[in-house]
């Protein structure tokens, strides 16, 4: 509780919309929600805890509609929040808005080489507070909270403006808090969505040794999954099994009968559900080549790999120099459209100076890596490469 003040309980459209139009002048809140989402395909939420400078309030999802809150979100203030990116699309389900500004003190705590830290492990290290363990496993959805559960749920965000405070000193300290709020804005633009159905498949053990009219019967039949689980709100698994997924995807059932001898199946479908099952899989089974949609790594050239690898090495060594986490310099992924010439965030921004350049002058032989220290240390270092002697 922030400053042993009680957290305030908002249960009632009257007094969430007060909360909201006394936010309105602040410059930053913190934010943060609870939600479950172990029996349903999108999150439940349970919980939303927003801080201000000298206070904190809970609101209750389950008992005033949260959608007022866009007009919060939506405002000029900058929501504080930590590993924020479920947080932003169940906002945006909840609250039909995304926050205009973000700045997530995870991402943030990366470019100061803290790598991705729990909130407590940040406030321990930055702020030397200690946040309550409590039950990580409360029921959320249970009303009402119990005294120490609210407590909990507050401490979630009494830390965040002073985490931002300090993380926005020390990244302006070390000239990097450009490359922060670049990073929080980019992060706050690319709201996890659903999945998407066609590409379901991808997730499928043994997916990528699939062969012929089996990628065609696994990408239907997933597809199918996943959109019976989206109608019905349940989880996918609840609607066909991860284990009778793939043995479908094996052995093509053609009728009621073939489904018997599936393992996980055991015959417990139901006529309609088992209909639309074997209508997703003759579909799979006509799909053609061209509408496929295969992953990403299967459309990589395989002879770039040792170059990638290389460059992953460097890139490595230049996150280990600058005390960064690597994650945020690039993935193979991006290695990878770099080396194919493709749009990857190593061509815009900071990360352009700090490594995308270099990695291009090296594509371009105006550039050699050598090895230095007997191996301990790559370094990226101008000059043609020399001709073999």
């Amino acid at each position: 509780m922030l400053g042993g003040v009680e957290p305030l309980w908002i249960d009632d459209a009257a007094h969430l919309a007060g909360l909201v139009r006394s936010l309105a002048d602040e410059p930053r809140y913190g934010l943060d929600t609870e939600f479950h989402g172990e029996r349903s395909y999108w999150p439940h939420l349970a919980l939303i805890q927003i801080s201000w400078p000298g206070g904190v309030a809970l609101v209750d999802p389950l008992a005033v509609d949260p959608a007022p809150l866009a007009e919060l979100l939506a405002g000029p203030g900058c929501m504080v929040a930590h590993a924020a990116d479920q947080d932003l699309s169940i906002l945006e389900r909840a609250c039909g808005t995304a926050p205009s500004r973000l700045f997530d003190t995870q991402v943030a705590a990366g470019f100061i080489g803290m790598g991705t830290p729990s909130l407590a492990a940040t406030v321990d290290r930055l702020i030397g507070a200690r946040l309550a363990k409590g039950d990580r496993l409360t029921d959320w959805t249970r009303r009402p909270l119990r005294v120490e559960q609210r407590a909990y749920a507050a401490a979630d965000v009494e830390h965040l403006l002073p985490l931002y405070d300090e993380l926005t000193h020390r990244l302006d300290e070390m000239g990097r808090l450009e490359w922060a709020t670049d990073e929080c804005e980019e992060r706050r633009r690319h709201i996890r969505q659903r999945p998407d159905p066609e590409t379901a498949w991808w997730r499928i053990k043994g997916a990528r040794q699939l062969r012929g009219t089996g990628r065609g019967v696994a990408q239907a039949v997933a597809a199918w999954r996943e959109l019976t689980a989206e109608s019905l709100d349940v989880p996918a698994r609840y609607v066909l099994s991860d284990l009778a997924l793939a043995g479908v995807v094996q052995r093509p059932p053609r009728s009621r009968d073939d489904l018997t001898g599936i393992r996980g199946l055991d015959g417990r479908l139901r006529d309609s559900t088992a209909k639309e099952l074997l209508e997703a899989v003759g579909a799979g089974l006509e799909l053609p080549t061209s509408a496929l949609r295969m992953p990403e790594s299967d459309r990589i050239d395989r002879s770039l790999a040792p170059a990638v690898t290389v460059l992953g090495a460097w890139l490595a060594q230049r996150a280990f120099e600058l005390d960064l986490d690597p994650a945020l310099l690039a993935t193979r992924a991006e290695l990878t459209q770099l080396l194919q010439d493709r749009p990857s965030r190593l061509a815009t921004g900071w990360r352009a100076d700090l490594v995308g350049e270099p990695l291009q002058r090296l594509l371009r032989g105006e550039a050699v890596l050598a090895l230095r220290d007997g191996g301990r240390r790559i370094e990226l270092q101008d000059g043609p490469a020399e001709p073999p002697g």
